[in-house]
């Protein structure tokens, strides 16, 4: 079995050529603001979770019986966010034209840009749900357009956006907002409609880009991440939605970003691992109902 394998799964189910799935390592944090480290993120999510269980409780199904590879981590490139993201668009781009559904682990969020260019030729019609306690839509933070600040400012050039889970923005960001009638749903908005998952299913077009920042997870569930915000969804909530968007809609790839490993403890490396595992399941259960 190779070191480096999610799941920690024998040959057989994680050779690239017979895996509907993979998993590819971003260890990128070059632009982060608050805490550094989530570079460290990607490792440490593939070593938890070769402490799962395969078989998933909720759906009776093992998803690593459809094959999940793992493949070899893109290095930044020392030139800057620019050049890493072209880097992570030709990454993700070969296992999407072999038809691989494919999940990027980071690495802070600016990897999700990378991602979304090799999405942009294949699936121009995408929309982007998007997972997060920030709006990250400001045009430039820090002198660089390519900011974890700024990664779906970035998506908006090419896609339309839902965001879930906001919590925390700028002026800046909700002019935008106001400017564009982006209408996210907020904690606030969550917490006031119980139909809130409904309608983002109705928002979304027919092919869905998912991006989670970990940080849209309150942080008693994901404490480790680069800017923690308190009043996110829980985990089932989370899941929740999850499960009606890939029932309802055609999910055609992931990210799951900002897994900062704290000293002591694996609690958000491992709920990361879980969530990359119940996308898989998810995506491949024969038969997925919008609620169990």
């Amino acid at each position: 079995m190779p070191a480096y394998v999610f799941g920690a799964l024998d040959d057989e189910l994680s050779e690239y050529s017979s895996a509907r799935a993979v998993v590819l390592p971003l260890p990128y944090d070059g632009t982060t603001s608050y805490k550094t480290g989530t570079r460290e993120g990607p490792a440490a999510i593939v070593a938890a979770s070769g402490a799962l269980e395969l078989f998933d409780e909720e759906l009776h199904y093992s998803p690593s019986t459809a094959g999940i590879a793992t493949l070899a981590p893109v290095e930044p490139d020392a030139r800057g966010p620019k050049e890493t993201i072209a880097a992570i668009a030709r990454a993700v781009a070969r296992p999407l034209a072999d038809g691989k559904f494919t999940v990027a682990i980071g690495g802070e969020h600016t990897i999700s840009i990378g991602c979304l260019r090799a999405q942009r030729d294949l699936n121009p019609e995408l929309h982007v749900l998007q997972i997060d306690a920030h709006a990250d839509l400001r045009d430039s933070y820090q002198g660089s357009p390519y900011s974890h600040a700024c990664v779906m400012r970035r998506a908006l050039e090419d896609f339309p956006i839902v965001q879930v889970g906001l919590r925390s923005l700028s002026a800046e960001e909700h002019e935008l907002i106001e400017k564009r009638d982006l209408r996210p749903f907020s904690m606030n908005i969550i917490r006031a409609n119980p139909n809130w998952m409904n309608e983002v299913i109705d928002r979304l077009g027919q092919k869905v880009y998912l991006t989670i920042d970990l940080d849209g997870l309150d942080p008693s569930v994901c404490p480790g991440v680069g800017t923690p915000e308190p009043g996110g969804l829980g985990w089932y909530e989370l899941i929740g939605l999850l499960r009606r968007v890939f029932s309802a809609r055609d999910v055609v790839g992931a990210d799951i970003v900002e897994c900062l490993p704290l000293p002591g403890q694996n609690v958000t490396e491992f709920t990361a691992a879980k969530l990359v595992y119940k996308l898989f399941a998810y995506q491949f259960a024969p038969r997925l109902s919008p609620e169990g």
